[in-house]
């Protein structure tokens, strides 16, 4: 059998370590390739038992110490954003999981798509920010999007087999975030600190921080709606803190399909590497007699305004949902520096994205464009009005 040749950008981040772990036991798959942001120390002991033909740190000053770190090894070094589309479009590789933290992943994304590789995608903001662009990229190049995401997995999974003109709604589920049992009142000054305690799921901070404030289930939502081709008032998010059941369909004779198991990035990571097939693995299973009970609420948009501000973005389509991520995004790394408090993330986002105009059929060039005005902008509220 063939083995199926892997792209990692992100390889030292939460999605990126837990690939490498699940398919490290199997001889299904050669990695080619591997990026990270700045941890290079952390990315040489992945490649040394790996041994990709590249390596790339997408901190361009770390271009020298990466190309001394990796003297021992048989691989070819680059860096900055040039590095990551050399990385994705590498003639070699067979799927690209690009699992990069932010809009860092939409150009290599984009080139990869065109390159003909197939896109794990772990990276929310690359179907946030140009949906349509890369929907319609991917069907021109005949590319499979295959979602990691717990939920989009679970959707997907669901999907197999069935007519996506039959959905009459996706149920998307939400843990609830680190705050889900807190009053306004009391968020309010809680820290980023107390905000990266999720209750049951082990991820990065900024995703940690996303899933406490609910954005990360309006990016879900919208990033569902390009997946699977649905109108936003098809999705409805339900706050399921068990998280046992990672979402549901219902089909428009009123039966529902729900994809089950426990809370771990590594099965829906496997299912998207695997796809179409399964195979035997060394995951818990997920034990139906030790469970405890289920249950589902609406999500409360007074506490997590966040959620309604990203309905509100898919709503008014265009240029609006890629501003709302990029003043998430600095938004997001402010409180975690502790420049600013929890509501301010949503209070700012809104001042932000009032400030532009919609441009309703953005091309690649002003998505990347709004996205860095967006971003100095954001900036420059923080030290404005932020925490002194």
């Amino acid at each position: 059998m063939d083995k199926k040749k892997l792209v990692i950008l992100g390889s030292t981040g939460s999605v990126g370590t837990q690939t490498l772990d699940i398919i490290g036991d199997q001889d299904r798959f050669k990695v080619v390739a591997l990026a990270c942001y700045s941890q290079i120390d952390k990315m040489i002991q992945q490649a040394e038992k790996f041994k990709p033909q590249l390596l790339v740190v997408f901190d361009e000053s770390l271009e020298k110490d990466l190309f001394e770190a990796s003297r021992h090894l048989e691989v070819e070094v680059a860096s900055g954003m040039q590095g990551l589309i050399k990385a994705a479009t590498l003639e070699s590789a067979d799927v690209v999981l690009t699992s990069v933290v932010g809009n860092i992943g939409l150009l290599p994304t984009v080139r990869a798509i065109e390159a003909g590789k197939d896109i794990a995608l772990a990276n929310k903001e690359t179907l946030v920010t140009a949906g349509s662009l890369i929907m319609s990229l991917a069907k021109k190049n005949k590319v499979k999007i295959l979602p990691v995401d717990s939920e989009h997995s679970a959707i997907f999974q669901c999907l197999q087999g069935e007519n996506t003109n039959e959905i009459d709604e996706i149920l998307l589920t939400a843990s609830g975030g680190a705050f889900r049992n807190e009053t306004k009142a009391s968020i309010r000054d809680l820290p980023a600190s107390a905000a990266l305690k999720h209750p049951n799921w082990s991820m990065g901070q900024k995703i940690t921080i996303d899933s406490a404030t609910l954005m990360n289930k309006g990016l879900e939502l919208i990033e569902a709606k390009w997946l699977f081709d649905v109108e936003p008032s098809q999705i409805k998010v339900l706050v399921h803190p068990q998280s046992v059941i990672h979402s549901m369909v219902r089909f428009k004779d009123q039966s529902v399909m729900a994809q089950l198991g426990n809370p771990d990035m590594r099965l829906p990571i496997i299912y998207a590497l695997d796809y179409p097939k399964r195979y035997p693995n060394q995951l818990a299973p997920l034990q139906f007699d030790e469970m405890m009970t289920l249950t589902f609420d609406s999500p409360d948009l007074d506490r997590f305004p966040c959620l309604k501000i990203a309905i509100e973005a898919i709503n008014k389509g265009g240029i609006m949902p890629t501003i709302m991520n990029a003043a998430n995004e600095v938004l997001v790394y402010a409180y975690l520096e502790n420049k600013i408090k929890f509501y301010d993330i949503s209070d700012y986002i809104t001042l932000i994205m009032d400030k532009f105009e919609n441009i309703f059929e953005p091309t690649l060039e002003d998505i990347l464009s709004v996205d860095q005005e967006v971003r100095r902008l954001t900036n420059q509220l923080v030290k404005e009005k932020g925490l002194s």
